[in-house]
Formats: structure tokens, sequence, C-alpha cells
């Protein structure tokens, strides 16, 4: 029998690849240092509407595991507010944990093998493929292990430079205006680079906030939490209510890594930098470009195709607009102009490009 595909990581990029992988026939292992995969997930589980429209493969989900948000309320410094729509345009708010779990049964109901608790730690390149520990081999090697990929340095592959750092709390049983949208917070003192928000979850209230790396210290983010919900608390307060659950952690913000791919071994999602510099958003472009990379390794290894590390890298996004707004965000950041301009056409656009990818909202 020959070597499986080996997908380091069950992250959504690493599931995605897996099923398209699964359904072309191929083995498929998936090696996952956690132990089960709704484990510390570190994504606020936010999907756009692309996610749904164009991967078939998340189809519809059910109501325990997904919410329906239809637009976004922005708030300025002052915390003067708009109300931002698109037609058609929505977000799903997931339960992450149990998203993750069910991406991960229908991997195995189709034949993917996932080992928990099983940390990836150096590969061998040769002929045919990668030796890995244990006298495993692997036919391909697919880096989805996150924005700190051990693949990635394994094989001497690009890794990711620039980060935001964001915490989120959970809180159940609170209830707060205009719960169908999206609240995004800007704040150059607690958020420097990014946002703080509060999103209606399932069964939960998001409440998070994120901010450049590169000014402070993790716990310094952590510490400024305090501060965003003593600032939010007019409109939902939290200060006297234990989360029921916290994550944290690292999010890529400076675009694609390079080089993405050796032979026989390419990165995707988090691990190749596919996160949107403005958003932070990379959900949509995990599941789609994995999935690619699954169909590409398939047709590959069937003698149909070249070995898609030589090309399938040029179809990641390069987000050059989005890259634009991050340098100007980054550099440009002034809570009076924000104050200011909040009800601008000028900043009506720019939010619909951020938010719903359009060139105008209402």
């Amino acid at each position: 029998m020959p070597a499986p595909v080996v997908i380091v990581g069950a992250s959504f990029s690493g599931l995605a690849c897996a099923q398209a992988l699964a359904e072309r026939g191929v083995a498929t292992t998936i090696i996952e240092r956690k132990t089960e995969p709704g484990e510390k997930p570190h994504t606020t589980g936010i999907l756009v509407r692309e996610a749904v429209d164009e991967v078939d493969w998340l189809g519809p989900l059910p109501k325990h595991i997904a919410r329906r948000v239809d637009g976004v309320r922005l708030y300025a410094p002052n915390m003067r507010s708009i109300d931002l729509s698109a037609p058609g345009y929505y977000f799903l708010a997931s339960d992450t944990p149990e998203l993750m779990r069910l991406l991960a049964n229908r991997c195995e109901a189709n034949g993917v093998r996932i080992r928990y608790g099983a940390p990836f730690t150096k590969a061998t390149p040769q002929a045919n493929g990668y030796a890995l520990p244990d006298g495993a081999e692997a036919c391909y090697l697919v880096g989805a292990d996150g924005p700190k990929s051990h693949v990635a340095k394994t094989l001497s592959l690009g890794e990711n430079r620039q980060f935001i750092f964001g915490v989120e709390h959970e809180y159940e049983g609170v209830d707060f205006d205009a719960s169908d949208r999206l609240h995004c917070f800007i704040d150059r003192r607690l958020a420097p680079g990014y946002i703080g928000w509060i999103v209606a979850g399932v069964g939960v209230t998001q409440v998070g906030l994120a901010r450049r790396f590169d000014i402070g210290s993790a716990a310094e983010a952590k510490s400024a939490m305090a501060a965003f919900l003593k600032k939010i608390a007019p409109i939902a307060d939290f200060r006297d209510r234990a989360p029921a659950n916290v994550r944290a952690g690292l999010i890529p913000c400076g675009g694609l890594v390079s080089p993405l791919a050796a032979p026989r071994a390419l990165l995707v999602g988090d691990a190749a930098g596919m996160v949107s510099p403005v958003t932070a958003g990379g959900i949509h472009t995990a599941l789609r470009h994995g999935r690619a990379a699954g169909v590409a390794i398939a047709d590959f290894l069937d003698g149909r195709a070249p070995d898609p590390a030589q090309w399938l890298p040029r179809s990641y996004p390069r987000f050059r607009l989005k890259r634009t707004l991050r340098w100007s965000y980054d550099n440009f950041q002034s809570d009076a102009a924000f104050n200011l301009l909040l009800r601008s056409s000028a900043m009506r656009a720019a939010a619909s490009v951020v938010f719903f990818h359009r060139m105008r909202a209402r």
C-alpha cells in the first residue's frame, strides 16, 4: 500500500484538505497534537457568507452550531455608532468546538485517519515523499498547523512574522440591544491596530479584543480587556460576571509567507499566512484553499497534474488592497479622525470593503 498523504493539524484548512483527498480515494492521515478536535480553539469562529456559498462540503449547519448575524454596528472611540449592512450579506457566529468536531467526524466517516495527541516533530525528505518518526512515511506532506507552523520550520519554508494577539471571553445569560449585529469597536488605546467586538454567539455572548502583538505583551493585551469591559458596560455589562470560557492566541496579519512549498509539501491556512491582514478572518480562505490543495494533490498522485507545490501557491489570495489598508491603519490610526469621519461616505465605503468585500454599504 502506498504511503498516505499526511496533514499536520486538524484545522479548518487541514480538515478541508483531508476531505477533498478522501473523496478522491487517497489514503489520508491527519496528525494533531490536541487530544480532540474541539480542544482550546483560538478563533472567534465567525464565518462569512462566502464560506457557506462557496464551500459545498461545509453544508447547511445545524442551529446548535451556527447563528446568523445580519450586519455590523461600528463604534467610533467616542462610542457613537453606525449600522452597516449589504444586500443579502450575513455572517454566521459558530460554536467553534462543535463545528470542528462536526467537520472532523465528516472526515473520519469518509475514511480519513486522525491521530490525536500526536505532535509533529520532524520529516526527512526522501525520493517519493517524507520519512516521519517511528518508521512512518508520507507521499505528500501538508502543513496546516497554525501561525507558528512546525512543518514550516522543519522544511525551511516561510514563517509568519507579523501578528495580532487576541483574547476573547464567552459569557452565558447576557442579553443586549441589536444582538443580530456584530458590534465592532475602534479604540487606538485599547486595541491598537485592530478592534474590540461583541457578538451574540450560539448560547453565549462573545466579547473580545485584539491588538498588534509588537505593542506591549500578551499580558498587557489581556489586562486591556478590563478597560474594554468597562467601556462597553452601557451596552452590555459583563464586569461582575465570570466568563464561561476564555480563549487567546496569535493571529498572523502580514500576508502570505514565502516560500510556501517544497517538493511534495505545501503550507495552507494560518501556516501559510492565509489570513486577511485587516479583518484577521481566515476560516473561509482556509476551507476554500485547503480543499483546493487536496484536489491538486490527488490529481498529482494520480499522474494527471504536476506537483502542486510548483503552481498552487500562485492561486493563494494576496490581499493586496487589504495589505494597503493594514499599512494605513498601522501608521495612521487616529481616534480623533474616526470620531469625526464615522458617518461619512468615505468611512462607509472603507467599512464595506473590510466587512462585506464590496464598495458600498447601507
